[in-house]
């Protein structure tokens, strides 16, 4: 049941003002439960989606390369992003400026995982000789390490195959090839 938020007179559910002095009428607690519930989680949701979409707000630089050279090396530009293969699109499509940008970003990504891989097996050589148990620890963060380069490269391989020129993530804006 509802009541009137002004005096208080029981009224019937879906009712907005009272009939008895006109008053607005406060909803019923599993109504206003219901809706904050519903409220909360669109909020969640959208808040997760903005968290998810601003990864992948970076420069975007489609504009500067030509359409033609997009749609013929986009095959290039998704090989680029795996591992060793990101040498390919610098000799087999030396003139694609489109297919460069994305070697230039699958070589940084590949030198920035094999860095890590390295500084990651040096640390937990070094943890394992002190304790196994902070051991386990630095294993968990060399796999959340590793995940992260894995959305790396997920991102990348997507951009390429959608034709879109947009830096990576906190390695793009670093420039090997020319």
């Amino acid at each position: 049941m509802a009541f009137c938020g002004k005096c208080g007179t029981k009224v019937e559910e879906g009712v907005k003002f009272c009939p008895v002095c006109g008053g607005q009428v406060a909803a019923s607690a599993p109504q206003q439960e219901a809706r904050t519930e519903q409220e909360g989680s669109a909020a969640n949701q959208n808040g997760f989606s903005a968290k998810v979409s601003s990864l992948n707000n970076t420069a975007d630089t489609t504009s500067e390369f030509d359409a033609s050279d997009i749609t013929q090396n986009k095959s290039m530009a998704v090989l680029a992003y795996l591992g060793p293969l990101c040498f390919i699109p610098m000799f087999a499509a030396k003139e694609s400026k489109f297919a460069r940008f994305h070697a230039n970003q699958g070589l940084v990504l590949l030198i920035a995982a094999v860095a890590l891989g390295i500084a990651s097996a040096i640390l937990n050589a070094i943890i394992l000789a002190i304790s196994w148990r902070l051991y386990f620890l630095t294993s968990i963060i060399s796999w959340v390490v590793y995940i992260a380069i894995g959305i790396l490269i997920i991102l990348g391989i997507v951009n390429a195959a959608n034709g879109k020129a947009k830096e990576l993530p906190v390695i793009g804006k670093i420039k090997i090839l020319k």
